[in-house]
C-alpha cells in the first residue's frame, strides 16, 4: 500500500502517501488502516482519515473542551464512538468521576489502544474493560444503549465518521429522533454535543442537516468549526442560555482540562457557522 486515497465530496479525493503500514484489517463493522503518514501514525476507517498523530489534539479539542465548558456540571459523562478514548482521558483530567465509553467496534478500540501514541495505553484499556477506575468501556452498540439506558449524564458526546449519502448503519445516530434520545438522558445544564460534519461548501451536507436538528431539537444551540481543522460541532442544551459562548469563555478560566489548542479568542471566533449553514434554517 503506497497512498491512501480519501473520498471528500463529488470528484474530489485526498492522496495519502503511505510510509509504513502498521494494522490493514476488515473488522466486523469497518475496513481499518493504521499507517506512517507524513502526519505521523494516523488512523483510517473505510478510507476515510479519522484522527493524526500531528493534528488528534486540535480536533479532539474542538469536539470536547466547548462540551466541558457549557455543561453547568462535569460528574458524569457518555461517549459513543471515539475509539482513540482522548475525549474520555479529557473528561477525567477536567473533573468528570464516570466515563461511560460505548464502542460497537471492540477491535478498532483495542487496535488503536495498542498502536497509536495518543488515548488509551492497552494497560488503560484494560482497566476500562474492567471499570476499574472513572472510565468505564462497553463494546455494544451505541443506540442501543442510548435507546435503553436508565443511566442520566451531564454530557452525551457522539463522535463517529461522517453521516452517509449511502444507507450505512451509523447513519441512524445522527437524526433528530436518536438526539431527543440523547436529549432525554441529560441532568438538568446537561450538553449533548457531535462531529457535525465539514464547514466547507463542498462538503457541508452532514452539517446543514446537523444544523437544522439540533435547532429542531434543543433550546440552546452552540457552534464551534475549527480555525485549524476540518471540522464543525454543534453542543446542544435543554434549556435556555442566552450567551452560551460568553458562558464558555467565563468558564475557560477556571476549567479543570487546560486546552493547548483553544483559547478565548479562539471560542469567539469559531462560534459563528457558515453563511450557507445559517441560511438554511431561514
Amino acid at each position: 500500500m503506497n497512498t491512501i486515497n480519501e473520498p471528500l465530496a463529488d470528484g474530489m479525493t485526498r492522496h495519502w502517501q503511505v510510509d509504513e503500514v502498521l494494522v490493514d484489517t476488515k473488522t466486523d463493522f469497518q475496513h481499518l488502516v493504521i499507517a506512517r503518514t507524513a502526519q505521523g501514525l494516523s488512523l483510517f476507517c473505510d478510507d476515510d482519515r479519522q484522527s493524526t498523530e500531528f493534528s488528534q489534539l486540535t480536533y479532539h479539542e474542538a469536539l470536547m473542551v466547548p462540551a466541558l465548558l457549557l455543561a453547568d456540571t462535569v460528574e458524569r459523562v457518555l461517549v459513543i464512538g471515539s475509539s482513540e478514548g482522548v475525549v474520555c482521558q479529557m473528561a477525567v483530567q477536567h473533573g468528570a468521576t464516570v466515563v461511560d465509553h460505548i464502542d460497537i467496534d471492540e477491535q478498532a478500540v483495542k487496535l488503536c489502544a495498542e498502536h497509536l501514541p495518543y488515548g488509551y495505553t492497552t494497560e488503560e484499556l484494560a482497566a476500562a474493560e474492567k471499570g476499574d477506575g472513572p472510565i468505564r468501556v462497553q463494546y455494544i452498540d451505541g443506540f442501543e444503549y442510548i435507546r435503553t439506558t436508565s443511566e442520566k449524564y451531564d454530557i452525551v458526546l457522539v463522535d463517529l465518521p461522517d453521516e452517509r449519502e449511502e444507507e450505512a448503519q451509523h447513519n441512524r445516530l445522527y437524526g433528530a429522533d436518536f438526539l431527543r434520545m440523547c436529549k432525554a438522558l441529560l441532568r438538568p445544564g446537561g450538553v449533548v454535543v457531535n462531529q457535525s460534519g465539514c464547514q466547507t461548501m463542498w462538503r457541508n451536507t452532514t452539517l446543514i442537516r446537523s444544523w437544522q436538528r439540533f435547532n429542531e431539537v434543543f433550546d440552546t444551540v452552540a457552534y464551534y468549526g475549527s480555525d485549524e481543522h476540518e471540522w464543525a460541532y454543534l453542543f446542544g442544551r435543554a434549556d435556555v442560555v442566552e450567551d452560551p459562548t460568553a458562558l464558555m469563555v467565563e468558564r475557560l478560566k477556571t476549567a479543570g482540562y487546560e486546552p493547548e489548542t483553544i483559547d478565548d479568542l479562539a471560542l469567539v471566533g469559531n462560534s459563528i457557522p457558515p453563511y450557507r449553514v445559517r441560511q438554511s434554517l431561514a
